[in-house]
């Protein structure tokens, strides 16, 4: 399969993941972009025995976009430092069932996620067992009954965006899990990783990859400058 890839260097290299293939690998079986791309640099670079690769944040399955990972085991450490002071700046867009109220926001929610069900349950104050959520939103475009929407992440919660995003009463298009309408025959879910900066583990410089999305039908709702506008909502802020 081939994978994007953004930028590579000796560090770290950035790629756009595929919707539908997992970030690690779990009991399926199933391809994964870490043992991917440890394949592919073992083949493009000749590499004799085992390739070390760092998994730094996950998408979903069926989420799409940008991921960084780590090529040596100092920078997956100090690239891990980044994501738990919050240096790691995460942006997304979705497609959404209906239109926020406020056309921007940020969402504080508290969070807490049964292992079972692979689900997450949202609430407005401190839970037990509940993570803070944070996130920003800006709606971008409006069409009918959908919105295109930019969200940044300040907080990597599971499911985070889908849960957050449905609480309000705007599911992403295709999450039926989360409460969406069945919507023809669209089975991806509507998100995009559209950016990831982070500072380079070595040279410290600020690094910003960026994708816009592709695949999903929910995509082509909405003409390339709205996509490549929404793309770069918020991913300065």
């Amino acid at each position: 399969m081939p994978i994007k890839v953004l930028f590579e260097d000796n560090h770290i290299i950035a790629v756009v993941k595929p919707p539908g293939i997992l970030s690690q690998e779990d009991d399926t079986g199933d391809p994964d972009m870490l043992t991917l791309l440890k394949q592919d640099i073992k083949e493009r670079y000749n590499k004799p025995g085992n390739v070390f690769l760092g998994l730094i944040h996950r998408l979903d399955r069926m989420v799409g976009g940008v991921m960084v990972f780590a090529k040596t085991s100092k920078a997956a450490s100090r690239l891990s430092e980044s994501v738990r002071s919050r240096h790691f700046g995460k942006t997304y867009v979705c497609v959404v069932q209906g239109v926020p109220n406020k056309p921007q926001a940020r969402l504080t929610n508290f969070i807490r996620k049964d292992n079972k069900q692979n689900q997450v349950t949202v609430y407005n104050k401190p839970t037990s067992e509940a993570k803070e959520a944070i996130l920003d939103y800006e709606v971008a475009a409006v069409s009918g009954r959908y919105s295109l929407v930019a969200v940044k992440l300040h907080t990597g919660r599971p499911h985070q965006i889908r849960a957050q995003l449905a609480h309000i009463g705007c599911p992403l298009v295709g999450d039926l899990k989360y409460g969406a309408k069945p919507t023809g025959g669209i089975t991806e879910i509507a998100l995009w990783s559209t950016s990831v900066s982070v500072p380079h583990p070595v040279s410290k410089e600020m690094m910003s990859f960026r994708s816009v999305p592709s695949g999903s039908e929910a995509w082509s709702w909405w003409m390339d400058s709205q996509l490549a506008d929404a793309s770069v909502l918020l991913s300065n802020e």
